[in-house]
């Protein structure tokens, strides 16, 4: 039984050694100098001067969605575009589909003015 089930704990074992052998070896092998200049807190080189708890514009939160469904559809369309000869007019219909309802959305976005920046 134990048989069966080598190559999954071979693959958990891998992932866990690749996962944590750099940080122990990192904490094992690294100087460690901690002075005031390192351990002080800054942003953008500078002392912090407002509450961590500010609000953020929601539109860092939005050109992000956004980048990240595109590049989402950009995924989609490589695989497709190498099997398009095998899938035929039934995969072909169901890409301009996605596309169509992407497109739909990027209008919506458009139309609502969530690309432009004041």
């Amino acid at each position: 039984m134990l048989a069966e089930y080598f190559p999954v704990l071979l693959f958990i074992l891998v992932g866990l050694g690749v996962g944590v052998a750099p940080m122990v070896l990192g904490k094992l092998l690294a100087p460690n100098k901690p002075d005031p200049e390192k351990l002080s807190p800054y942003e953008c080189g500078f002392e912090a001067f407002e509450d961590a708890r500010m609000k953020f514009d929601v539109r860092y939160y939005l050109v992000a969605i956004l980048f990240i469904l595109f590049d989402l559809e950009i995924a989609f369309l490589f695989p497709w575009a190498t099997v398009i000869n095998d899938i035929g007019l039934a995969g072909f219909l169901s890409m301009m589909l996605f596309l169509a309802i992407l497109t739909v959305g990027f209008v919506y976005e458009w139309m609502k003015g969530a690309l432009e920046w004041e």
